[in-house]
This record gives C-alpha cells, sequence and structure tokens, in this order.
C-alpha cells in the first residue's frame, strides 16, 4: 500500500509520504536504542513528568489532532475528539500509576527461601517495535507507548499506512514533552519490511494489532529471533440478549455496538445472539434502530458515522455481504454501495446466516450486524464459544446465576455484562485463540515488556 493520506469521504489523494531508506531505518533503531540506554537510567518520577508534559502538548492541540484523524481514517470528528482526549487521559493514567504496578514485589519472606531479603523487580527490556493499525490512529499507539515508556523502554512505531500524519505526529509528541530524543519514533515503511527488523538484536520484543497474517508473520519472526510478542488480532465478538434483559436498552445499545467507529472496531459486537423469548421485540427496535442511522459527512455532526477507511475496506465487506446474501441470508435494511464518492456503507442487517457463509466466520470490518435466534442459555454460550476468535462479548440479563455462567464460560478475554466492550486504561484488554495473546493496558500491559528480575541475597 502506498504510505499517504487519502480522504475515505471523497477518495482524494490529499499526501503521499516516500518510505524512509534503510540509512534512515538505521538511523531511528540506532537512536532507540541509545535512548533506551538512557531512559532506563531515569527515575519513575522524572517520565512521569515528562508524560504528562506530552499528555497537555496533545490536549492544548486536540482541534488540529482531531480533524487530523477525521481526515485520515474518516472516523466523526466527535468521536475523534473522543479518541484524542481519552489518549491524553491513557498518558495521564500511566504517569500517575507506573511507580505502583512497577514496584517491586515481596512474594514470600525472605528466610522461607534460604534469604535476607528478597524481591521481585520489573525492568525494562529495552527497544520495541509496535505495529499498529488505522482505525484508533492514536489511541492503539497510546495504549502501547504510554506504558512502554513509563516502564523505561523505547519504541518504534511502524504505524498503517493510511495514516501517516497521525504517525508522524505521535512520532515527535514525546520529544516535545521531554524524553530524550529517539525515545518513541514512526517508521514509514511497508508492510513486507517489518518482520525483518526483528532480526535486529537492538529491538527486544515486539506489539502489534491487526489481521490473523500479519500477527503470525510477525510472531514467526519474533520466534525465530527468541523475542517476545503481545497480539490483538480482532474478533467476531457476540452481543448476548436473554429474557430478563431491558430488550429495549439492549438494542439501542446494540446499534451503537455494531456503527462506533463505522463498524471497523475490534471490539465492535458483531454476532447478536437473541433468545427467542425476546426476539421480535428485540429485533424491531435493533433494525429500526440501525435504518435510523446517518452515514455522511463526519464533520456534520447529524451524521452517525462517517465512511469506511478505505476503499479495500469497503470492498471487503460488500463482497461478505453479496457473498451471504448468494447463499441465502435476508438483508433486514442495508446491505449495499450508496451511490456517489467516498467509501460510506449503511448500516446493514443480516439474518437467516449459515455456516456456509464466510460471514458466519470471518470478521467483518465495517457497519454489518448478523441476527440470530437462540433457544436457551446453553445454546448462547455454545454457539458464542463456536468462534476462532475470542476477543470480547457483551451480555444483556438481569439474572445473576447467568451472569456468573456467562462470565465464567464465555471464552473470551473480557465479558461486559449491561454494557458495552470497551477499553479503559485500569484494565488488562486482549483475548484469546486467534484474537491474539498478551495484554495491553493496566499494571497486566505495563509488565508485557518487563523483566520480572528475582534479586536474592544472602
Amino acid at each position: 500500500m502506498t504510505i499517504a493520506t487519502v480522504d475515505p469521504t471523497t477518495g482524494e489523494t490529499l499526501k503521499e509520504f516516500a518510505p524512509h531508506t534503510a540509512a534512515e531505518v538505521e538511523e531511528r533503531i540506532a537512536a532507540a536504542h541509545a535512548a533506551y540506554l538512557e531512559l532506563a537510567s531515569t527515575t519513575i518520577a522524572q517520565r512521569a513528568e515528562w508524560m504528562r508534559a506530552a499528555a497537555g502538548i496533545l490536549e492544548s492541540e486536540v482541534d488540529a489532532v482531531s480533524d487530523l484523524i477525521t481526515t485520515e481514517m474518516g472516523k466523526t470528528l466527535g468521536q475523534a475528539r473522543y479518541e484524542t482526549l481519552k489518549s491524553a487521559t491513557g498518558m495521564r493514567f500511566f504517569a500517575d500509576n507506573a511507580e505502583r504496578y512497577l514496584a517491586p514485589e515481596h512474594p514470600v519472606e525472605a528466610g522461607a527461601v534460604n534469604a535476607s531479603e528478597l524481591a521481585v523487580r520489573f525492568d525494562p527490556i529495552g527497544v520495541v517495535l509496535a505495529v499498529m493499525p488505522w482505525n484508533y490512529p492514536l489511541w492503539q499507539c497510546i495504549r502501547f507507548a504510554a506504558p512502554a515508556l513509563m516502564a523505561g523502554n523505547t519504541g518504534l512505531l511502524k504505524h498503517a499506512s493510511n495514516v501517516p500524519q497521525s504517525a508522524l505526529y505521535l512520532g515527535e509528541l514525546f520529544a516535545r514533552g521531554g524524553f530524550p530524543k529517539g525515545a518513541f519514533q514512526t517508521l514509514l515503511i511497508e508492510g513486507a519490511a517489518v518482520a525483518p527488523l526483528l532480526d535486529d538484536r537492538r529491538i527486544r520484543a515486539a506489539t502489534l494489532t491487526g489481521s490473523v497474517a500479519a500477527g503470525a508473520s510477525v510472531a514467526e519472526a519474533a520466534g525465530r529471533n527468541v523475542k517476545k510478542t503481545v497480539l490483538e488480532l480482532g474478533g467476531t465478538d457476540v452481543f448476548v440478549v436473554l429474557p430478563s434483559a431491558d430488550v429495549q436498552r439492549a438494542a439501542t445499545f446494540g446499534v451503537n455496538a455494531r456503527v462506533q467507529n463505522s463498524g471497523q472496531s475490534c471490539i465492535a459486537s458483531k454476532r447478536y445472539y437473541v433468545h427467542t423469548d425476546v426476539y421480535h421485540e428485540f429485533a424491531s427496535a435493533f433494525v429500526d434502530g440501525m435504518a435510523a442511522t446517518v452515514t455522511g459527512d463526519p464533520r456534520d455532526e447529524a451524521t452517525t458515522f462517517g465512511p469506511l477507511a478505505t476503499s479495500r475496506g469497503r470492498d471487503d465487506v460488500q463482497e461478505l455481504v453479496d457473498d451471504a446474501v448468494a447463499k441465502g441470508a435476508t438483508v433486514l435494511t442495508g446491505g449495499s454501495v450508496p451511490d456517489g464518492p467516498g467509501w460510506f456503507y449503511p448500516a446493514t442487517v443480516l439474518t437467516d446466516v449459515t455456516p456456509e457463509m464466510r460471514i458466519f466466520r470471518e470478521e467483518c470490518f465495517g457497519p454489518v450486524a448478523c441476527l440470530y435466534r437462540v433457544d436457551s442459555l446453553d445454546e448462547a454460550i455454545a454457539r458464542s464459544n463456536d468462534s476462532d476468535f475470542g476477543l470480547s462479548s457483551s451480555v444483556w440479563t438481569q439474572d445473576a446465576g447467568e451472569i456468573e455462567r456467562l462470565s465464567r464460560e464465555l471464552d473470551f478475554g473480557g465479558v461486559f455484562v449491561n454494557g458495552l466492550t470497551a477499553s479503559f486504561p485500569a484494565v488488562p484488554f486482549g483475548g484469546v485463540k486467534d484474537s491474539g495473546y498478551g495484554r495491553e493496558l493496566s499494571a497486566f500491559g505495563i509488565r508485557e515488556f518487563t523483566n520480572a528480575k528475582t534479586v536474592w541475597q544472602a
């Protein structure tokens, strides 16, 4: 893919960027390694000061940054502003909590292991390569960068090729806050150039949010070099509605769960399993709500959601819908590309989806919901778990016994009860199965790229 800013509302190429040369990449790796040697010797308090300063810069530039995000990937200006401010909040959160998360631990009394003193330290490991997607151009990166930098690591960002200006902004933000030069930099390189970077011994680990194929490629290269990876590889998340739920509220939230970020979210609900007792009530309200959404100019306050980010992405969505319809699925609303410029796609609801249809298994990265009827809690759990993915889930019930079973038996990285799946700085985020491994955010996330070092003293 060409490294370029292409306005998804018009399809117009606004700005192109030449990839960094091999010499430029080497210069940045060397700078990241040198910055690590400097950063690792600083105190957490000093890093926190720099992190808060960078957060302040981001907050002061929220209008310009939000407009840039909207220009590059098409989310509404309001959602872009929310993402920008959420990123600054995340930065402040790790500035405030890193010292607590990284404090030495004393797992047992020293005498129990024949020591006079015993501690487990959490020390940084070095340069971490981050391969990030375009759907949340800031937040996806910040949720890695803030904890990694606070732990004393440095980062090299390979961002998606269609958000280069967002990437370059992030590549300068932390230095502007005071971090050593080279502590966090952007590499303008194409996807094929990522895996070979892991052959460089100065790069100690990698994190990737993206497709299963991209994650497997990075994990293979890292494994060959005995380097750790954290992967978040998408999902076909479920939205389960049971008889005791507030059905109207569930339907309202269900619409937002599918069309947030134009449906381009790993944790957006995609498979809706609704108990037969409330199926008709939910389906009626949900389909009406999806049909009432407004797809249009992301800078217009009346717009519910903007275009899809890329032409290829919209083609992929339409191919999944066409395949399902050709094999017998029913379209209750939406389902076709509208006339006019830009990569818009309407909120769509499919029923009668069966296993031979691609959308039954594959992640649909657009505002398309698959609506299923289930006859019992057992069936809802079994069908929810019948997926190669396992990122997160949203379940709607007032029954304590059902909540306990769903929390325990759903094979996902998260279970959100009577609310939408979301990411919070204080809560671990990640999945199981093909959705990846490892965790971002919280104490779990900041420790992913640290050396849990045992210090035993006789």
